[in-house]
């Protein structure tokens, strides 16, 4: 009824002012304008006018209006969509997932999810959240981005002292890969070892083909959010069991295996809250003393957002790099080095495995068989051929796995070992498919 309704007052407002127009009209014919005729005639000519406009506009402004009233209306966690065989269906998958951990999980349980939920967990899952709408504690909100950005078993062994739980959007449009660059960039302004050197975190995201960098691809919300949806990609059973996928797969919740029952106690423990004045209702929590080593090394980001505040050397430089790096800069003092080879390390020997956007650029050139790049960064920096990721494998062993014998060539003619190994034992050579190289 929404578009009939403004129809409507917009006709009534449309006929008082013309109305009001012939009447001013009138009065300055004066005496003429009072016989019927005269009336008549003016009145019919404004009166068609009208219906012919009414006509020509009045079903484009009811359309206007109809879905300007279905845009105002609807929540934002229910609304209408259409199925490929084009059938229109209500998706409330929210909802429901929300009354699903109101009927099927413990009062008392916590639920780790990034803030924009936290409200909706709270009032219809009622359930506590580990963060919502008014978490003012930025630091908090990065101790949050760093768990979801982390590699699984590193974030389990800081979410199994936070959260029973942990439910994340998944499904496409606004979902928790379109927010991930957020996650990992405010968790980086506290927790630099997040992406060293990278303050916009270009090292968590995705190629220019659609796959995920290797440090998205091992992240808990990755993992979460593609759980069994893509090829070998699933959540470690030992660590998380999947509890609850939504109809058209929007929401996933996961249950935290191996939840440390000491951490839980003390946190809910009213002796451990940090109250504003005896018996009042505000009193902050603490994290529990497991997770120490992990507060101690976070940075004040007062000393970033406050110009009251004077930045020390290492926060201005970071803030520096952050601006160079959003206006579309490298970060870098030379504009003709790559932003990527600030990461290349000093020789073989002193290779640190680590995800950096120097790692997420060498998968990308070998992955998509750009020689010629590959060719001009080994021409700026011979030691590029020796970068490893966390993991511990680098441009050679992906030049085996994608079948590439030209990159092969030059990485080993760079100084490659064909006989290193990774984290797991494997050597480049090991990767090294027949049915790759049969048309090299």
């Amino acid at each position: 009824l929404g578009g009939p309704f403004w129809l409507g007052r917009g006709f009534r407002v449309i006929w008082g002012r013309i109305d009001g127009a012939v009447e001013s009209a009138g009065k300055a014919l004066g005496g003429v304008y009072r016989h019927w005729t005269v009336r008549l005639l003016v009145r019919l000519p404004v009166a068609a006018a009208i219906l012919y406009l009414s006509n020509l506009y009045g079903k484009e402004f009811l359309g206007y209006c109809q879905s300007m009233a279905q845009g105002m209306s609807n929540p934002s966690i229910v609304y209408k969509a259409q199925l490929r065989n084009g059938q229109t269906i209500v998706v409330n998958d929210y909802i429901e997932a929300y009354h699903w951990l109101r009927d099927n999980t413990p009062e008392d349980s916590r639920v780790m999810a990034w803030w924009d939920y936290g409200y909706q967990i709270t009032g219809i899952g009622n359930r506590t959240t580990i963060a919502d709408g008014n978490t003012w504690n930025h630091e908090h909100i990065a101790t949050l981005g760093k768990c979801l950005s982390s590699e699984e078993q590193a974030a389990h062994k800081l979410v199994r002292h936070l959260a029973d739980y942990i439910l994340v959007w998944a499904g496409g449009g606004g979902d928790d890969l379109a927010k991930s660059p957020h996650m990992a960039r405010i968790g980086n302004s506290v927790y630099r070892d997040i992406c060293p050197k990278d303050p916009t975190c270009r090292q968590f995201g995705f190629t220019r083909d659609g796959h995920p960098t290797p440090m998205m691809a091992v992240s808990l919300l990755y993992k979460a959010i593609m759980h069994n949806q893509r090829p070998g990609v699933a959540l470690n059973s030992t660590l998380f069991r999947e509890v609850y996928l939504s109809k058209y797969g929007k929401v996933r919740i996961f249950k935290v295996l191996k939840v440390s029952k000491k951490s839980k106690k003390w946190v809910a423990n009213p002796a451990n809250r940090i109250c504003d004045a005896p018996g009042s209702w505000y009193c902050t929590g603490q994290y529990p003393p497991a997770l120490d080593p992990l507060i101690s090394r976070r940075r004040s980001f007062k000393q970033l957002e406050d110009f009251n505040v004077k930045r020390d050397k290492s926060d201005e430089e970071y803030y520096q790099a952050y601006m160079r790096n959003m206006d579309g800069g490298h970060g870098g003092g030379d504009d003709d080095m790559p932003y990527e080879l600030q990461f290349v390390p000093q020789s073989k020997s002193k290779a640190r495995w680590e995800d950096s956007p120097l790692t997420t650029r060498l998968w990308e050139i070998v992955h998509g068989n750009r020689l010629k790049e590959l060719k001009q960064l080994i021409a700026m920096a011979p030691n590029v051929v020796h970068a490893r990721s966390s993991d511990g494998r680098g441009p050679l062993w992906w030049a085996f796995e994608y079948g590439r014998a030209d990159m092969i060539k030059m990485l080993l003619a760079g100084g490659c070992d064909a006989n290193a190994k990774d984290s797991k034992g494997v050597r480049p050579k090991d990767l090294q498919k027949a049915s790759n190289f049969r048309a090299k």
